[in-house]
């Protein structure tokens, strides 16, 4: 004597709706084919069977309820398994969670239009285009609706016939006992209609290739990898479905000068050794033009300054990022006769402390 009610963990009250969604669950959790060479679960799965069969039909549940077992009932011997009660209880379950093991929607449910595919497009654009917004002009090639026969894809103008073969459900199910798959329909394709007359133009597709112009707005703050996504202007569905989508995959081409992080913008500026030494103001090159830098006295090179305010912005606004310069002295190759007469001279007054400084240094490090 088995315990229904247990078997599907349920209570006794349980109502029809319970007991099927339990089913489901159940049934979905032991399948063979979840559980392939699983003997264990393969009788668990016709005990949940055996159950619900019983506990579905009203009748049977009450001659259960009332001598907790099926003996007697209809000439059947307690305790049969799955095949002693039939499959007609729950047939309809099946429907339900088919789909959940083979994929897709369980059952024959009819075919719906496919819709257009989604299109991908690469654009290329400048730093300063991408820190400041532009609208740039693309051309695609896309699949769109046949002018000559609207999309129908009948020469006649008549729209397409329903299969004969899957009555419109694009697919064909073949069921052997308790296992039904369902196949594409070989003779409309998974389309669900036929064409008996197929338009000249687009040979009963209903749809045709063509070149089409488009604006696309590029957002100020936009950064490289960045994607955009025109909604409904990918390629056109099947038979009046929605069309898919176009992606804008944004590629920004490297700056020779300015470099980006995120939204602060980097660059390297030469600096004399007398500005480094004495201090002074430099013009230093921006994304929106020239801005003024002070130089404190003593800039060792490779110092960073920050313009504030002077990097890239969030994308749909807000505050601004920075600019980062870095600074370093630049070693002129040449110099005058004056020049050189000058330098000497420094080097002979500081007495070389460059490097009396740097071995004092040293021997630090390694005498401790």
């Amino acid at each position: 004597m088995k315990d229904y009610y247990n078997i599907l963990e349920v209570d006794r009250g349980a109502s029809p709706d319970e007991l099927k969604k339990a089913y489901r669950k159940m049934a979905l959790k032991y399948h063979p084919d979840r559980n392939s060479g699983d003997k264990e679960a393969e009788e668990k799965f016709k005990e949940v069977n055996e159950a619900y069969s019983c506990l579905s039909d009203a009748n049977k549940r009450a001659h259960y309820d009332r001598f907790g077992t099926m003996a007697g009932m209809n000439g059947v011997g307690g305790g049969g398994g799955a095949a002693d009660f039939g499959f007609g209880a729950f047939t309809d379950i099946f429907d339900d969670f088919l789909g959940d093991i083979f994929g897709g929607g369980g059952g024959q449910r009819k075919q719906r239009a496919r819709r257009g595919q989604d299109q991908r497009y690469d654009l290329e654009i400048t730093l300063l285009e991408a820190a400041f917004g532009t609208e740039k002009k693309i051309t695609i090639p896309r699949m769109e609706s046949c002018d000559k026969c609207r999309g129908s894809g009948s020469a006649s103008g008549h729209p397409p016939q329903t299969c004969s073969q899957c009555n419109g459900n694009g697919q064909v199910r073949f069921q052997q006992g308790f296992f039904a798959v369902s196949r594409t329909c070989g003779k409309c394709g998974g389309a669900g209609v036929t064409v008996t007359d197929p338009c000249g133009e687009c040979g009963g597709s209903g749809r045709t290739k063509k070149m089409r112009n488009l604006n696309v707005k590029v957002p100020a703050g936009i950064d490289a990898n960045t994607r955009l996504k025109m909604t409904s202007e990918g390629e056109s569905g099947e038979r009046g479905a929605p069309p898919g989508d176009l992606y804008i995959f944004i590629n920004v081409i490297e700056h020779p000068f300015f470099k980006r992080h995120e939204r602060d913008i980097y660059c390297e500026i030469p600096i004399s050794y007398p500005t480094a030494v004495l201090g002074g103001e430099i013009e230093v090159p921006t994304l929106k033009g020239v801005s003024k830098l002070k130089i404190p006295h003593s800039t060792q090179s490779g110092e960073q300054f920050k313009l504030r305010g002077e990097g890239v912005q969030r994308v749909g606004g807000g505050a601004r990022g920075d600019q980062i310069v870095r600074v370093y002295i630049d070693i002129p190759k040449k110099i005058t006769p004056r020049q050189r007469e000058l330098l000497e001279e420094y080097a002979h007054i500081s007495g070389d402390d460059v490097q009396k400084t740097f071995k004092e240094k040293l021997k630090e490090m390694f005498t401790g």
